[in-house]
């Protein structure tokens, strides 16, 4: 079966419909054709994430310092926190678009928080200068996607569902002409004929074996894009923190200032062997930060709990959050006067007198029930004496196909927004930019790929024995069965590439997918798509390991330690990695260039 439109556009979250819709908005004549790997509305990130307050960054004509030239703030918040390897022309389209995305959202019906005075309910993330966090509460990303789902529905874009696009298919001058499909259902392969195509898939939570990804997040869109000659860049840097292994949740924020002790299986209390020579309130200090941090970042003290609690999970020691005792040495009286005030003037918590406040359990009752009435619904009842076992999890892509100002990439005809985009942030990431991101480059994706479109008439439709031939060239008959490929590079990943990375590490992970990939994967004893998510991991995996291994310095997420055993990262190195790395398909797999991001001209 063939299909034939003006623009395709490739996935089903917040970057896709919004490019979906901009295509629309930007040319109502054209043919758009929505193709999603799993059910519209119920499947990817933005359908299904949630945590205490999911944020969108934007800055609004009533978000301080106020001002039409308050953007700016935001812009050198981004380039700056990210560490300054984002491009800044795109960190401040960001930042000068988020009025405008967010106007787009409150049109469309998003239940944005307000105060009683009607302004937009705003509060402070991740270091950034002011306060632009909007949200509508635990569910701000989903009601985002049913927001810009009921407007799709409205128009007369065509949408396929349950169809993994596998392969980008190319014209003759080296751009893309449409894609190969393969059906989720029946295995049929189809061929889609497109004069644009973006890729708006999502990250690869899925090389990881612990994450918090949804499962049809394996990274297709980083895969195509590099097997059609695309650039890659900050693939490194993956925001990764501590999670609840068995329900998913961020342990952040009320989790971690309700100072719990954090515990191996045989309740022994091991985060002083992390922080030698600091005392107990120093400890519990940084315990309490943890909860303002959460993914691991160089920049951030709290970094340590994080490497602590990699460190005993890689030695075969599961690790718990136990809020059934105060740990060891805390007195309450001799923290630092910054977390008793914030108990008092957040909380209206007199945090150092009388016993209402005497446990973990019962400071994160007084601020947070919620979040343990959530868990109990989710099978970990703390008040009944549950722990909550965790392991850093990775959450985030904080790079990706690389794209300029126009969400185009290095190959004609091919453009990528949200996650699956990459040069916009850095290597950290302020919270609530990926929601931003989706929505700012989704439209610019998708108003571009209309124009590029009605420049360039659709090709001929492919036939399906293109696509199946295409299809069939990335696999192998007697090569490692999918399911198995799958399970080695996650755990590898996991093992190497998480929190804790050594030189030694990371070789011996390359070495290892390298001959994975030499033996290819079989596409026999499962779903075709299963076998080409496999070859698509293993691609992922292998261009994040190459990343990884060139930055031989800490920045973000990426920490590098000089042996195996070190507690100290590697330093930051600015003078040498004040660049970026961008990855494209060379000879013999992944080939790495170190580049000079683009510099701001002015932010301030």
């Amino acid at each position: 079966m063939s299909h034939r439109c003006d623009v395709l556009v490739i996935g089903g979250g917040g970057a896709a419909l919004r490019a979906a819709l901009a295509a629309y908005e930007a040319a109502p004549q054209l043919d758009i054709l929505l193709v999603t790997k799993g059910a519209l509305g119920a499947s990817g990130v933005t359908a299904t994430a949630c945590s205490d307050r999911m944020a969108f960054h934007a800055t609004l004509p009533a978000t301080e310092p106020g001002g039409p030239e308050a953007w700016r703030h935001h812009a050198d918040d981004i380039y700056r926190i990210g560490g300054q390897v984002s491009d800044a022309d795109l960190a401040a389209i960001l930042a000068r678009e988020a009025a405008a995305a967010f106007d787009y959202l409150d049109r469309l019906g998003v239940p944005w928080a307000r105060r009683a005075d009607g302004q937009v309910d705003q509060f402070h993330t991740d270091g950034s200068t002011y306060a632009r966090a909007c949200y509508t509460g635990p569910y701000t990303a989903n009601h985002i996607e049913a927001a810009l789902l009921a407007r799709l529905r409205q128009t007369p874009i065509r949408v396929l569902e349950r169809h993994m696009a596998a392969e980008l298919l190319r014209d003759g001058a080296g751009g893309v002409r449409g894609a190969a499909l393969i059906s989720q259902e029946t295995d049929e392969t189809l061929a889609v004929a497109a004069g644009a195509v973006v890729v708006a898939t999502g990250g690869a939570g899925q090389a990881f074996a612990t994450n918090v990804f949804p499962p049809d997040c394996t990274g297709d869109g980083y895969a195509m894009a590099y097997r059609a000659g695309a650039e890659l860049v900050n693939l490194e840097f993956i925001q990764i923190g501590l999670c609840s292994l068995a329900t998913g949740l961020a342990c952040s924020g009320s989790m971690m200032r309700a100072l719990p002790r954090l515990v191996d299986e045989t309740g022994r209390e091991f985060l002083a062997e992390y922080m030698p020579g600091l005392s107990p309130a120093e400890r519990y200090a940084i315990l309490f930060a943890k909860g303002a941090s959460w993914p691991v970042s160089y920049r951030e003290p709290s970094r340590v709990i994080d490497i602590a609690v990699a460190r005993e999970r890689a030695r075969g020691r599961r690790v718990f959050l136990d809020y059934g005792r105060d740990p060891q040495g805390l007195d309450v009286a001799q923290l630092p006067e910054t977390i008793r005030a914030w108990y008092a003037r957040e909380k209206g918590l007199p945090l150092d007198e009388g016993r209402e406040l005497a446990s973990p359990l019962a400071r994160l009752l007084a601020i947070n029930r919620p979040s343990v009435d959530w868990l109990a619904e989710r099978g970990v009842d703390l008040i009944a004496g549950d722990r909550v076992e965790i392991a850093p999890a990775v959450q985030h892509f904080q790079g990706g196909v690389k794209i300029r100002t126009r969400g185009e990439t290095s190959v004609p005809g091919l453009f990528a927004a949200g996650e699956t985009a990459g040069g916009q942030h850095g290597a950290n990431r302020p919270g609530g930019n990926a929601l931003l991101d989706s929505q700012v480059f989704g439209r610019i994706a998708g108003a571009s790929a209309a124009a590029h479109a009605q420049a360039h008439t659709a090709a001929s439709p492919p036939t399906p024995g293109e696509a199946r031939q295409a299809i069939a060239a990335l696999l192998r008959p007697g090569g490692a069965p999918a399911a198995e490929a799958i399970g080695t590079s996650r755990a590898g990943m996991a093992a190497a590439c998480s929190v804790y990375r050594t030189e030694a590490g990371l070789a011996q992970l390359q070495a290892a997918l390298a001959e994975l990939a030499q033996t290819g994967i079989d596409p026999a004893g499962g779903p075709l798509s299963q076998a080409i998510e496999a070859l698509n991991l293993l691609q992922v995996a292998r261009m994040i390991v190459l990343a990884a291994r060139q930055r031989n310095e800490s920045r973000g997420p990426h920490l590098r330690f000089a042996a195996e055993g070190s507690l100290q990262p590697i330093p930051r190195d600015d003078a040498r990695w004040d660049r970026y790395i961008v990855i494209r398909r060379g000879a013999r797999g992944p080939a790495a260039e170190v580049r000079e991001p683009v510099r701001p001209a002015r932010f301030d």
